[in-house]
């Protein structure tokens, strides 16, 4: 298993309200170029967690920041018109996150968790994840 010192936290940058699946992204990520789909996990509105990239394998979310860290993505992060930037998790999603976070954070011991908008100018994930982890005591 490779070395994991961080987990990042994404959006899909969907329109709220809207479902998509794994196999969605990964299809999106392909005809961008990658491989595979480039998170590790994906939560979806109902709150149900999916595999996407295995976990010793390296994702593609997080330029200079892939080779250590484990991408998730939820579902949503955009507003009903698909473009301005909007924090749309649903209870269950916020839940699903802060579960998968604090399993994760044991099973690698892992301190550090960010959002990509710590690393690129870009709304994802649609909130502040330093703050959420105070709320959340993470």
């Amino acid at each position: 298993m490779r070395k994991i010192d961080e987990i990042i936290i994404h959006c899909a940058a969907t329109p709220e309200g809207k479902d998509f699946t794994v196999e969605d992204i990964r299809r999106w990520h392909k005809q961008r170029g990658f491989n595979d789909i480039g998170y590790h996990y994906v939560i979806y509105r109902d709150g149900s967690i999916h595999a996407g990239r295995p976990l010793d394998v390296i994702g593609a979310h997080t330029t200079g920041h892939n080779g250590t860290s484990i991408g998730i993505c939820y579902i949503g992060g955009c507003a009903a018109d698909g473009k301005k930037a909007k924090d749309t998790r649903t209870p269950q999603q916020k839940a699903a996150l802060i579960e998968l976070v604090r399993s994760l954070k044991v099973v690698f011991n892992v301190s550090k968790i960010s959002g990509h908008n710590q690393y690129a100018a870009k709304a994802c994930p649609s909130f502040d994840v330093q703050q959420w982890r105070k709320e959340v005591n993470l």
